[in-house]
């Protein structure tokens, strides 16, 4: 019942003049006791009227030196250093005040010695005693109800914090002043050698091989580790950790930086548990901000496809370079709008610097119109069809956008001299499989061989990157709600792997090709290492708490038609050369004449006016001899070619 009191009331603060009360009752009671000590017990010694008449003048004193160092409105059950140090601020005003006055008193007020004069050694015993009782029973308060509310009553979550440094002191103090969960920190971990065998406020630190032993993790009931490093923690390593806490079945959270605690103070609601995003994430690549915004400033700029992922995210970075004008392209209405919205929200001069434009980019009349009103000089083509499924059921929609679409936003372009031309594509487009693939890699040969008229005044840029992480329909928006509905998660191969990269660092890119690009580049990224498909599903549920077999099941459902196990970021007849970047290189393709790829183009787009799916792949399988169909009814196309 008592216990219950405490923590229904725990938000309510005893009053600071109960405190300041309480206070005074400890300093008499340690001046009775620093008298008796003088005398060293022996009570028939001390003076008559060295107590009682001298009470006055230490209450005074003492409530003057509390009143000037507010020692007393500070939480008992908060106590810090900052508080004892208000206490002793207070406890030496006082012993100046009674010291000041015993002294005088000797000299200029012998009427009232008997009430003024207290021996040196009276008061230093006293002021001693003082400060160790006001200070030791704060802190005890604190250790009680600390203890109170971790009583085996509520189970508390035993913790292991990694970082010894101020991130975790503060972490450590933000756990244990929770009151809507209980915490048991067990201990801290560091990498820091000279950090372990030491404690923390009787916390010890304990290095990385002994907090995960199974020994330590058993004995110590432990549940969670709290990753609460605020210096640069590379991401190889931190994976690493991560790795080391599934391996033991631990939950694991992430203190965030710094700059995201809410008024700079940290709160245990903001302690989010590790993201599968955030181990995928590599080290983040530095690019030419300057190069950029000397590229943007002042110019106007066309984003297609400018409620999509990448578009969307090319628009924000856009306007952060100060551009006369972005343009905001898109055939969805619903996306742009809700786009708009954010935007206006975060830029407040947005209306005087973007236009939102609802166009779809196979209307030639409508993007020549587009073209004609703003006259962009550099444009960024994201628009696309992406979905390699749905693409390989619907070749119409991919050739009618990714292709022709292409075509003319890229012809519009030359014809009204825009200065660049930047179009997004993707791996997809190396030794295609899919109709997806064919169609951007269809694109990417006919801006090449745009760019290289003698008559063409704009530059032509392509990128490659692979698979955006939390893109739309990507594989792990996908899995997460796989796992919410309780699975089973869905991999179409258990050896597919992929390449991975965030959305703001795909953009960089798109944004840094602008900038370096000269025309005709086709720039690739190092991606460094891809990643399985079927582990990314497996850490995915342990990560939610989860255990596999058990409390979800992976099911294998074969490959989707067009899709590839391994994606590439060249073909196996294009080397790379280095740019001023050793993160970024220029892929050397094969091109076509540009005449020879319009009569290419003039059969595609006749078949695309036809209604047979099986005639419009084979013109582009045409223009793309490498593209060979796999797992799609497509293939029977190329057993023809080969038969012939």
């Amino acid at each position: 019942m008592l216990r219950k009191f405490i923590l229904r009331n725990s938000d309510r603060f005893l009053s600071r003049w109960i405190v300041l009360l309480f206070d005074l009752f400890i300093v008499l009671g340690a001046y009775l006791i620093s008298v008796v000590l003088r005398f060293n017990f022996e009570y028939t010694h001390i003076p008559e009227g060295l107590v009682l008449e001298k009470m006055p003048l230490i209450g005074g004193a003492y409530l003057i030196g509390f009143a000037l160092s507010r020692s007393h409105v500070g939480v008992i059950r908060h106590t810090g250093i900052s508080d004892a140090l208000n206490i002793f601020k207070g406890t030496f005003i006082a012993i100046i005040i009674i010291g000041s006055l015993s002294t005088l008193s000797l000299y200029f007020f012998k009427e009232n010695l008997d009430y003024l004069y207290i021996a040196n050694s009276i008061l230093l015993i006293h002021f001693l005693l003082s400060i160790v009782v006001l200070i030791g029973t704060r802190f005890v308060v604190k250790l009680l109800y600390n203890r109170f509310q971790s009583s085996q009553e509520v189970k508390a979550t035993r913790v292991m914090i990694y970082g010894a440094g101020a991130s975790g002191i503060i972490t450590k103090n933000t756990l244990q002043h929770d009151t809507s969960r209980e915490y048991d920190i067990v201990n801290f971990i560091d990498d820091n050698p000279s950090k372990i065998g030491k404690s923390i406020e009787g916390i010890p630190i304990i290095g990385n091989t002994k907090a995960f032993s199974k020994a330590h993790i058993e004995k110590h009931k432990i549940a969670q580790v709290i990753i609460s490093i605020q210096s640069a923690l590379p991401g190889a390593r931190r994976n690493q950790i991560v790795d080391q806490c599934l391996q033991q079945n631990l939950q694991v959270k992430v203190v965030p930086p710094v700059s995201n605690w809410i008024q700079g103070e940290l709160s245990t609601k903001q302690i989010k548990a590790v993201r599968i995003e955030d181990l995928l994430e590599r080290e983040p690549i530095m690019l030419d901000s300057e190069n950029v915004s000397r590229e943007l400033r002042g110019k106007r700029v066309l984003v297609t496809g400018a409620a999509g992922s990448i578009g969307s995210e090319i628009v924000r970075q856009c306007l952060h370079y100060s551009p006369e004008r972005v343009i905001l392209l898109d055939q969805a209405e619903s996306a742009l709008y809700e786009l708009e919205l954010e935007l206006k929200g975060k830029f407040k001069n947005f209306n005087d610097q973007a236009s939102c434009v609802i166009g779809d980019v196979r209307d030639y009349r409508r993007m020549r119109r587009v073209y004609d009103v703003f006259k962009p000089d550099i444009v960024f083509h994201a628009a696309a069809y992406k979905h390699v499924p749905l693409m390989e059921d619907n070749p119409y929609e991919a050739v009618g956008v990714n292709v022709l679409g292409t075509k003319n936003i890229a012809d519009l372009a030359v014809e009204f001299k825009a200065e660049k031309f930047v179009m997004v594509s993707t791996d997809k487009a190396v030794n295609p499989t899919n109709v997806m693939g064919a169609t951007k890699r269809t694109a990417e040969l006919y801006t090449q061989s745009l760019g290289k008229q003698m008559d063409c005044q704009t530059q032509f840029i392509t990128t490659r990157f692979g698979n955006v992480l939390g893109s739309n329909g990507s594989v792990i928006p996908v899995f997460r709600k796989q796992i919410a509905k309780g699975g089973p998660i869905t991999v179409t191969h258990r050896d597919i792997t992929r390449f991975f990269m965030t959305i703001p660092e795909a953009c960089n890119l798109v944004l840094e090709a602008g900038s370096m690009g000269k025309g005709g580049e086709i720039f690739v990224f190092d991606m460094g290492e891809s990643v399985k498909i079927y582990d990314l599903a497996k850490k995915m549920v342990k990560l939610s708490g989860l255990e596999l077999g058990k409390d979800i099941e992976i099911v294998e459902v074969g490959l989707r038609p067009g899709e590839k196990l391994y994606e590439e970021l060249l073909t196996g007849k294009e080397n790379t050369l280095p740019t001023h970047h050793k993160k970024i290189m220029i892929a050397q393709t094969d091109t076509l004449k540009y005449s020879q790829l319009l009569m290419s183009l003039d059969r595609l787009q006749t078949a695309h006016k036809g209604n047979d799916n099986l005639n419009l792949v084979s013109s582009l399988k045409a223009i793309v001899p490498e593209y060979i169909s796999k797992n799609s009814i497509f293939e029977s196309l190329d057993l023809q070619t080969s038969a012939q």
